[in-house]
């Protein structure tokens, strides 16, 4: 089977070194999770709500130093990143967010 732009998305996070995302699933990310799903050198934490992906991840950046990565679906989901965003922003950490617009 070909290689996908999902696929080809994981693999080079993964060579930048992110090991871990925070993440709330979505009919707008399921590509990305589909091509998640397959791989086993990532941790996927599923979080109760976006807001709490994108403060775990503003954490992990500044407990690691390590760039945190959060995933939410569309509309209101990659809105609901925005606090936890502001919150690694105004602590100058490395937070990277993927939504499915």
């Amino acid at each position: 089977m070909s290689q996908t732009v999902s696929d080809f998305f994981w693999e080079r996070l993964h060579q930048w070194g992110v090991r871990r995302i925070f993440g709330y699933p979505g009919d707008g990310i399921n590509g990305l999770l589909g091509a998640l799903q397959k791989r086993d050198d990532f941790e996927f934490v599923q979080v109760r709500h976006e807001e709490m992906a994108a403060f775990m991840a503003s954490a992990h950046a500044k407990f690691t130093g390590e760039l945190g990565v959060c995933l939410a679906t569309s509309g209101p989901g990659a809105a609901h990143l925005i606090t936890g965003l502001y919150d690694a922003r105004a602590d100058h950490m490395p937070v990277l967010a993927i939504a499915g617009q």
